[in-house]
This record gives C-alpha cells, structure tokens and sequence, in this order.
C-alpha cells in the first residue's frame, strides 16, 4: 500500500477508537513502560507493516520477533513496545485488532496453500472483502502465501454470467473491447460448462473461469484448452474447500480462487501486556 493511504488508513481507525480523545489520558500518564503482545493460540503473523508503521506516527517503539508470514506458537511473544503509559493504553486495541484480523486471514489462507504445495497450482484471493478493508485483507492473504486475484473493476476485465447474459457474440465483444482498454490489461469469462468454455477459448480470451464446475468436468475443459487455446490460463472457483481443494488443484487448472480465506477467516487471539 501506497505510505499517503497507508497512513490515511491509520489516522482513521484511530480516530474511530479514540474519538475526542481517551478519558484515561486526562491524567497524564508519561511513565515509559515496555508491553508486548502474545499469543494464546498458534497462527501465521500478518499486519507487521501496519504496526510498524503505526508506531511510527505515535512515537512509539516496537520489535517485531516474527515477521508477516512467520508461524508463530501458542505462548511466544510476537512484538514487543516501549513509549509512554497514556499512549500505549489508547492503541492497544487498535494494535490487537489489526494484528488478530490480519493474521486470522494469514493463517487461514496458510491451510489452503499447505494443501496444494506440492502442485503446479496457485491460490487466489477474491473481491469478497469487507468494505473499506481490500487492500488490508488482500495484503493478509499474501502473508498467508496466495497471490492476489484482482484487486477491483479497473485492473482486469472479468466477464460474469450476469454480462454474458447480454452479450449476443463473444468473439465479437472482445475484439471490440479489446481497443478500448489498455494493451497490458487482461480479459477474464466465467464459464459453468464445457460449451461455454469452447466458445471463450475461442474468442482470444486470457483467462477462462471454471465456475462451480466438477472436478470431471474441469477436466474436459483442459484438454480443451490444450487443444484450442493453451496459452490460456484456467482458474477454478466455486464451493472449493480445504477438503477438496487438492483434487481440483490437481485437475489441470494453473489457478483456483477461494473466498473463503477472507469472509470465513476467524481471529488469532492475542493479548497485549504491560511489564
């Protein structure tokens, strides 16, 4: 993230948790402590360059033991802080939240891609993040060890069934849309059979979706690809989890994308303590 937005990101949500002001810093704490966050629980760390950043703006130290996309266990100490008393009560919060949501998201998307290690297969993230929150959530699958898919409607042109069901002629919709955005930009169809992937490889596509597509199925549709299209790349998405990920990853695909490791992640717990 950009340092301007990063820090745009950071005065907000401080701003949200502090308001007016912390009641508690009404009397003036500047006693110098040390805290440090530990874990309660194992996970993979994320949300190091938030903090880092964080404590920058706020004066305040930090060392981080871990870093983003580092396991961590259960009892050891992930970071640690000194500055002053008032301060570091009125981020505390702050500081757990974006490190236990982050590296929930981390840890979770850490599970999928230990599944499909050992394959010619990547993971993606999706478009399925909270408001306000893509570029935070997109950084913590990273962490985890995905790559990100796109990161909105400006970067990749991804055709959905609700565009398809408007568009009479593929082909003839991607040689016209094809010189009206940028030379470097890649065109996506969403597919939810073979038919309909024949004819998306047939349009000079770059990259074809499987949608809740069968294993079988998907299948099919590589031979396919490696017959018509094969500098075509193929993704697999659509009710794919940790229990079956690796039989689709294995199924041909270059790619399967899963929302699940941003909605569905939980928090890591932790806990900050003053020495």
């Amino acid at each position: 993230m950009h340092k301007i937005l990063l820090d745009d990101f950071l005065k907000l949500i401080l701003k949200e948790d502090i308001g007016r002001g912390d009641l508690y810093a009404r009397i003036q704490n500047n006693t110098q402590v040390e805290s440090y966050v530990v874990a309660k629980e194992g996970g993979v760390l994320s949300g190091q360059m938030y903090i880092e950043r964080l404590c920058e703006l706020l004066n305040i130290k930090c060392h981080f033991v871990f870093d983003d996309g580092m396991v961590f266990k259960k009892g050891e100490r992930i970071v640690s802080f000194e500055g002053k008393m008032s301060e570091l009560l009125s981020v505390e919060r702050t500081i757990l939240n974006l490190l236990e949501h982050s590296s929930g998201i981390a840890t979770l998307t850490h599970e999928y891609v230990k599944k499909i290690e050992d394959t010619n297969c990547m993971l993606l993230d999706t478009r399925k993040t909270r408001p306000l929150l893509r570029d935070f959530e997109k950084y913590s699958t990273r962490n985890g060890g995905a790559v990100n898919h796109r990161l909105g409607l400006d970067d990749c042109l991804m055709l959905k069934d609700t565009h398809l069901s408007r568009i009479l002629s593929l082909k003839k919709f991607i040689e016209d849309i094809r010189s009206k955005i940028s030379i470097v930009t890649k065109i996506e169809v969403e597919c939810e059979n073979a038919l309909q992937a024949k004819e998306a490889l047939e349009s000079q596509i770059d990259i074809l979706m499987c949608d809740n597509m069968r294993v079988e199925e998907i299948k099919e549709v590589v031979k396919m690809r490696n017959a018509i299209a094969p500098n075509v790349l193929l993704e697999a998405s659509g009710n794919i989890t940790l229990d079956n990920i690796r039989e689709y990853a294995t199924s041909g695909v270059d790619a399967i994308s899963v929302g699940a490791i941003t909605h569905q992640a939980g928090w890591i717990d932790l806990s900050m303590k003053i020495d």
